[in-house]
């Protein structure tokens, strides 16, 4: 027990925040920014980031030799491992997530231990178009559910996001800002939860049934 648990306090919930597009007025940047800003309302410390921190060159094992791992995916992996959660603002790119982004998640699923196991995730998107871009989140959820992150069940996608912002980067639509916020509090409650009262732990396991083989072992306690 710490010391701050001896004197009845709890270390502040920290969540690595950053958008998954590289453009610089991204609306999905423009997302994660306004996330960032209601976290730290609401008692969360925000450790934000951009997405070309983590960019890393095409997946190829050929490169991984000594143990080796891009920047992009060393820094992904630290700051994943410094935060009790992550969130994400992900733009939809022909019905799927952004494959850059899907490239270093791979990338980082190299490393072991994996650090994406038991990890709080949300998962958020803006688009101009009617869906929100909440396609590309369900393709993404498949990859980090995999991994064993814990991907919050209510995702959040921003409809028409091209007119949905006010000059000072907040959702115009007071009941839609209300409601946004309501989702990363209902997330932060859940990540403070887990790190304060844990209550169990599970084994994450790949190819379930497969005898073990060192090529395609993935199990973690």
């Amino acid at each position: 027990m710490d010391e701050q648990q001896k004197n009845g306090q709890q270390q502040a919930t920290r969540f690595l925040i950053f958008s998954a597009s590289l453009r610089t007025d991204s609306l999905n940047t423009r997302l994660a920014k306004l996330a960032a800003n209601l976290v730290e309302k609401n008692g969360g410390v925000v450790d934000y980031a951009n997405m070309s921190e983590f960019d890393c060159p095409s997946l190829n094992q050929d490169l991984e030799v000594n143990d080796f791992h891009p920047p992009g995916a060393e820094e992904l992996r630290k700051r994943i491992l410094a935060n009790d959660a992550f969130i994400i603002s992900s733009p939809e790119y022909n019905g799927s997530m952004p494959g850059l982004l899907k490239n270093s998640i791979d990338w980082v699923s190299r490393f072991r231990p994996q650090p994406f196991n038991e990890h709080h995730a949300l998962l958020m998107s803006a688009s101009p178009s009617m869906g929100g871009g909440n396609k590309a989140l369900w393709s993404l959820r498949m990859p980090l559910e995999h991994l064993g992150a814990r991907v919050f069940p209510d995702m959040f996608s921003l409809a028409t996001a091209h007119k949905a912002f006010t000059p000072e980067g907040k959702i115009a639509d007071e009941t839609l800002l209300m409601r946004f916020e309501q989702n990363l509090v209902a997330f932060m409650q859940l990540v403070e939860a887990a790190k304060h009262y844990p209550c169990i732990k599970k084994a994450w396991v790949e190819f379930l049934g497969e005898k073990p083989d060192p090529a395609t072992e993935r199990v973690e306690y």
